[in-house]
């Protein structure tokens, strides 16, 4: 019996942040790039690129309902080193209530020295985005991406997830470099991961995963 309650806390806990997510998508269609939440397997990838072991706190932007939130917790990195910068009202509150202790920041990912307030001189060792780069002029994307990179040690990536078969930041329009990732297609729609960096060597560290967790999410 403790198994089937739990299985049955699981699914209604999966389809309230999936419902959460598509009424979000229908409020603000340009600020939310889907009608469901990444998924497990995409998180877990672009979670795979933060060091916790740096010292620095992690950068997340526009998180949604927490998915990548909780695969990056899950990776090690302690909930009062990492930022949140989420633009929906709705989202904030829902990650306020169920990550205990992660700085959850409302605001615009666009605008990082406004949002950021008293944290915006902080150095981050990575950056995981979820921003729907693709609903937003080029122009736009390039000084989003330097603008992280501003605030990340060289070498260390922006790891960012997009719908569209080529990189959302075109190569040569700025100071930083371009890099497929990945190809996920367990995602709804599959999803294409390009890191960005600049300067520094490549970390390798930042595509291994941990074999052992330094400590589990708050679920």
């Amino acid at each position: 019996m403790p198994v089937k309650t739990g299985l049955k806390k699981t699914f209604a806990s999966k389809f309230d942040d999936e419902l959460r997510f598509f009424r979000g998508w229908l409020d603000k269609p340009k600020a939310v790039g889907s009608i469901v939440p990444t998924s497990s397997v995409t998180s877990r990838r672009m979670a795979s690129i933060v060091n916790p072991r740096s010292g620095l706190p992690v950068l997340e932007l526009g998180p949604g309902t927490g998915v990548i939130t909780r695969a990056i917790l899950e990776r090690g990195v302690r909930p009062e080193d990492l930022y949140l910068v989420e633009y929906s009202e709705d989202f904030v509150d829902h990650l306020r209530s169920h990550f205990a202790g992660v700085n959850v920041i409302h605001g615009d990912a666009f605008d990082l020295g406004k949002t950021l307030g008293a944290a915006g001189n902080l150095q981050f060792d990575a950056a995981v985005s979820g921003v729907p780069l693709l609903n937003f002029p080029v122009a736009r994307r390039v000084a989003y991406i330097e603008g992280i990179l501003d605030r990340l040690p060289p070498g260390r990536p922006v790891v960012q997830l997009t719908y569209g078969p080529l990189s959302p930041v075109p190569p040569g329009r700025g100071n930083y470099t371009v890099k497929h990732f990945d190809f996920i297609f367990r995602n709804i729609p599959p999803t294409q991961l390009w890191i960005y960096r600049r300067g520094g060597a490549e970390d390798a560290t930042n595509v291994r995963p941990l074999k052992k967790p330094i400590m589990k999410a708050r679920r």
